[in-house]
């Protein structure tokens, strides 16, 4: 926070008011760190019972902190390439993808009679990596991460922004093996699409929800079908690269305007 807050937004935050979303509490307690007019006005706001508990919280905090052992420094996990734009769980799930395209493209080579495996999953490829790059379960830093005044969307596009960097390569490569070469407009534009929904129903649902409810439902809905079939559907055919696009233009900018989502603890 660049501004001071206003008195509402202090006596919100002495109150303890749910209409403060985290991202502006959070804000709020790092300005107070180094604003001593800002300090004083919430002094002004606390009740006697109010201070009275910070004051005993103090000391209690004091003293464990004077018994307990010096924390050891892990530069690595403060740096702010390492919070903003890179968490080292997706690289399992960023692994496992590309084992997976891999398999896709030798079933494909040994059974030429099936579709292309490869163009049936590029739309789910980097799902699994942006959930574990924002999932509490996976980032063993999450708390940390969150509880900083420059969580929410940018943070996540950052890391999204990585896991396309590590997946898309992967999913051209595996998908210049062979005879049978995808449309590459068809391998990139369903992924993006794929990839901004996740995050546009993620600040409904959460991300990790989001990722995991979209692959099942594309499984279940187009790839299951399309292998039964043995055809590939309409949605991955050379004239749906127009709809794609307008698509992924759409729902990035939905979820611009669900910005604000981001900085609940609900989306993690």
């Amino acid at each position: 926070m660049t501004t001071h807050p206003t008195l509402s937004e202090i006596d919100s935050y002495a109150e303890g008011s749910p209409g403060l979303d985290e991202a502006t509490v959070w804000s709020i307690e790092v300005h107070l760190e180094s604003c001593g007019d800002c300090r004083a006005r919430l002094a002004g706001s606390t009740t006697a019972t109010s201070r009275a508990l910070i004051a005993q919280v103090a000391a209690a905090v004091d003293r464990e902190i004077a018994a307990g052992p010096t924390p050891r420094s892990r530069a690595f996990f403060r740096t702010p390439v390492r919070q903003r734009w890179f968490v080292a769980a997706l690289l399992p799930w960023v692994a496992m993808t590309a084992a997976v395209l891999g398999t896709a493209t030798l079933l494909t080579s040994i059974l030429p009679q099936l579709p292309s495996i490869v163009l049936l999953l590029a739309p789910l490829a980097p799902l699994p990596g942006v959930a574990a790059a924002w999932s509490r379960r996976a980032d063993p830093a999450w708390e940390l991460i969150a509880g900083t005044p420059s969580a929410g969307l940018t943070m996540l596009l950052r890391r999204t922004a990585v896991v396309l960097v590590l997946v898309i390569p992967v999913l051209a490569a595996v998908a210049s093996v062979g005879a049978s070469r995808p449309n590459p407009a068809l391998l990139l534009l369903p992924c993006l699409a794929f990839t901004a929904a996740t995050l546009l129903l993620g600040s409904l649902v959460g991300v990790q929800r989001a990722a995991i409810g979209l692959m099942a439902a594309w499984a279940a809905a187009v790839v299951a079908p399309s292998l039964a079939s043995a055809e590939l559907p309409v949605l991955l055919e050379p004239a749906a690269t127009g709809a794609w696009a307008l698509l992924t233009v759409v729902l990035a900018a939905l979820t611009l305007l669900r910005a604000g989502s981001f900085r609940r603890i609900t989306s993690f």
